[in-house]
């Protein structure tokens, strides 16, 4: 069946949303004028299957970035009560990296170390503490899944040092941060920055190449940004975009 598009009017702005069935969503490489590449970190996973779902409706495959956070079901991300959800990501064909495990800040290096900011107290870290707290959500998220993570990683609030990434390098792991244009909002206060305004200065800002990043759920937000991403892939759709995981970005 094909997507007919209807115009939906969100605080005052009009997107183009498509309707029909999701398996006519997914445009051709030959119909698409630019790629972009989603990004979505874990947060508190409040939003995780709304976000799925508007994911496979518009055929659109992303990169999650994986830590043990704290979720509003008062578990964790990466417990055993998320595998279902895990595994369903890795069937449906994205692309998964880590981003830590403890999410913890990677403030200054101090000589050969890092000093890392995490459960309210700093720590310093040697090249092997930076590589086990990468490597401990990629041997969990293979617990989960059967899947290990692919060789991708993102700091916490993009926060790198150069000790912190000679450290990931060494064991593997190559650092993904995201485009000023991709940067989309949703964790910002929503009185300053309403989601009207979010969507409109994507479809403004992108373009072809960008990673564009967001999380499953953020704890801070009163009014969601992620409702809103339902709309604004129909509208990148319909400006010629095509979405891709990390691992296909040249």
């Amino acid at each position: 069946m094909s997507r007919a598009p209807f115009l939906r009017t969100v605080g005052g702005l009009a997107l183009l949303t498509a309707v029909g069935s999701a398996s006519a969503t997914a445009a051709s490489s030959a119909d698409c004028k630019g790629t972009l590449y989603l990004t979505f970190d874990t947060g508190n996973m409040r939003h995780a299957e709304l976000i799925a779902q508007t994911l496979a409706r518009h055929g659109a495959k992303a990169t999650f970035f994986v830590a043990q956070e704290k979720t509003m079901r008062g578990d964790h991300s990466l417990d055993a009560s998320w595998a279902s959800y895990w595994q369903a990501r890795v069937a449906e064909g994205h692309a998964f990296g880590t981003h830590t495990w403890r999410h913890g800040s990677f403030r200054q290096d101090v000589g050969e170390r890092v000093q890392y900011f995490v459960d309210g107290r700093h720590e310093a870290l040697d090249a092997q503490g930076v590589c086990d707290e990468l490597t401990r959500s990629d041997a969990r998220f293979q617990d989960l899944t059967g899947r290990r993570l692919d060789r991708l990683w993102r700091a916490p609030g993009g926060r790198t040092t150069r000790n912190t990434l000679a450290a990931a390098r060494q064991c593997g792991y190559e650092h993904v941060g995201w485009a000023g244009a991709g940067f989309l909002g949703d964790e910002l206060p929503s009185e300053t920055h309403p989601n009207a305004m979010l969507v409109e200065r994507a479809l403004t800002r992108l373009r072809d190449g960008d990673i564009v990043m967001a999380h499953l759920g953020i704890w801070s937000r009163k009014d969601p940004f992620a409702p809103m991403l339902d709309p604004l892939l129909g509208a990148l759709r319909a400006k010629g975009f095509c979405f891709a995981p990390l691992r296909e970005r040249p």
